[in-house]
């Protein structure tokens, strides 16, 4: 039974951890994730802790110092952790927005390779974009897909005796005959 390999992901032949390295975006990512990661728990927990302190405890002064350390370094740690994964989540939004753009930017050259080559051919194969042409009562023979004469109308193709035309210097059709 033969075995069929998956596709690569983003050309990428590197496993684990190196391509981090070279991904700066990646790496910012798993960072902002894990730093919010134990953060926003961590803070949750000083909450409780001070809570607990305060709850415990008859007297007022240690009660205010429980609520400063416990419930406002919680809070902050909370915050902070809230936001690194917020920044971890618009990272990773950037990075699909980016391989999304490349994804689309490779298809757009296929289709346009695709349309070009389909373009260049008629249904009988021959490359229309190699026919010599003149643009009017013109001297100068061009191919078809010649930039110089691209936006005309009055193209004409060169018969047999077209020893008295110059070939452009352009495109430098083929002569035939």
């Amino acid at each position: 039974m033969a075995s069929t390999a998956l596709p690569r992901v983003s050309g990428s032949s590197r496993s684990g951890i190196a391509p981090l390295r070279d991904n700066h975006y990646v790496l910012l990512q798993v960072v902002l994730f894990w730093a919010g990661a134990i953060l926003l728990p961590l803070g949750l927990v000083v909450i409780v802790l001070g809570w607990y302190g305060a709850a415990n405890t008859p007297y007022q002064y240690d009660q205010l110092s429980y609520l400063v350390s416990g419930g406002l370094l919680g809070l902050g740690l909370t915050f902070i952790g809230g936001f690194l994964y917020f920044g971890a989540w618009l990272a990773r939004i950037a990075a699909d927005g980016r391989e999304s753009s490349k994804r689309l930017a490779d298809t757009l050259l296929v289709l346009a390779d695709v349309t070009s080559r389909a373009a260049a051919t008629d249904a009988r194969g021959v490359d229309v974009g190699a026919i010599p042409v003149t643009a009017g009562q013109g001297t100068t023979m061009h191919r078809r897909d010649c930039s110089l004469i691209a936006h005309r109308d009055d193209l004409q193709p060169v018969g047999e005796r077209n020893e008295h035309l110059t070939a452009c210097r352009v495109c430098r059709p083929a002569r035939t005959g």
